[in-house]
């Protein structure tokens, strides 16, 4: 395959086949600097050589009652987690401070949970509003299955983006949870696009899925119009369902990154939970398929430093892309 070519293709309009998408996950490892240098071509058409950097903040820790097999927070794990209520409104705004210090140019307010209740919406949008006027940053929320006037209340307070991942395909989801659907996360997700806030929906690698199921993933992001798609890969953490589980290679990972930059061209490729750990060494070549990187650590595991993160970028030759707009003196 050339991949080169096929990615001045994909520029041009081409959606790839199923064949196609195989293809790229099945290449030989000896093809994959020029995989990610055709994937490199589309990034760099859409995106130039800037990076968008994403920082979380864990609102709230454990207590979900969800059965998801990843997670270190849902009622089936055994993991030792800290587990607290929601924050205090000026712990998450401290946040999006350290986060304005460090040139991230969005802000995640992160909560677990099957959905937030009223309360809890209340509370991150008193918390946005105030991040909104002192520090202009770009906001996403994550605080799982929303309701339409949820959504329009976090909508109306300055929320640019939701967050909430289909973690898999369809016909792999229910090897993963039974406590939701897929077409809830679905729904979710286009509650949230109904609303007018921006739509993050994206995968974990590394949940005992097919090649398949890897490729329906991604199509189906296409089809659901994800504007900002986090690509995670599996940390198994013990204690969980799928602990001890080890299906990833560094090699594997970046062809997965490419996968998604040629089936989504036009959109935000994050490099998300579990980089250190999957990509290791490799993680600079990760950028060369993605946009974004998160920095700061993730929910309940710690990343690299941020500073190391802002070296890598650096040594790359990359610039990190740093918006923000503060609405009221």
């Amino acid at each position: 395959m050339n991949w080169s070519a096929l990615a001045e293709e994909v520029i041009a309009g081409k959606v790839l086949s199923n064949q196609e998408a195989l293809r790229i996950l099945d290449s030989h490892d000896d093809d994959l600097l020029v995989l990610l240098n055709g994937a490199f071509r589309i990034r760099k058409h859409y995106y130039g050589k800037k990076v968008k950097l994403n920082m979380i903040m864990n609102t709230k820790s454990g207590l979900c009652p969800e059965n998801c097999g990843y997670c270190s927070q849902s009622v089936v794990s055994k993991a030792p987690i800290e587990k607290y209520r929601m924050l205090d409104k000026e712990t998450i705004v401290m946040g999006a401070k350290r986060a304005y210090q460090m040139q991230v140019g969005t802000y995640c307010i992160v909560a677990s949970g099957r959905g937030p209740s009223e309360k809890e919406v209340d509370h991150v949008v008193s918390a946005v509003k105030d991040i909104k006027n002192q520090y202009g940053l770009k906001i996403c929320a994550c605080l799982g299955i929303l309701k339409p006037d949820q959504a329009k209340k976090l909508k109306e307070a300055g929320v640019d983006r939701y967050n909430h991942n289909l973690n898999t395909s369809r016909e792999h989801h229910s090897s993963i949870t039974t406590s939701h659907t897929y077409d809830d996360r679905v729904t979710t997700v286009e509650t949230v696009k109904s609303s007018g806030i921006s739509p993050c929906s994206g995968v974990i690698i590394g949940m005992r899925e097919t090649l398949q199921d890897v490729v329906n993933m991604a199509f189906s992001l296409k089809e659901l119009d994800a504007d900002s798609i986090p690509v995670n890969f599996l940390h198994a953490i013990d204690g969980t369902p799928l602990e001890g589980t080890n299906d990833l290679n560094p090699r594997y990972c970046l062809k997965v990154l490419a996968l998604f930059r040629f089936i989504n061209p036009t959109k935000e490729i994050r490099i998300s939970g579990g980089r250190e750990v999957n990509l290791g060494s490799l993680q600079p070549l990760g950028l060369y398929a993605a946009n974004s990187i998160f920095i700061g650590g993730y929910l309940t595991t710690r990343g690299q430093e941020s500073t190391e993160d802002h070296k890598m970028l650096e040594d790359m030759g990359f610039e990190i892309e740093f918006e923000h707009e503060v609405q009221y003196s």
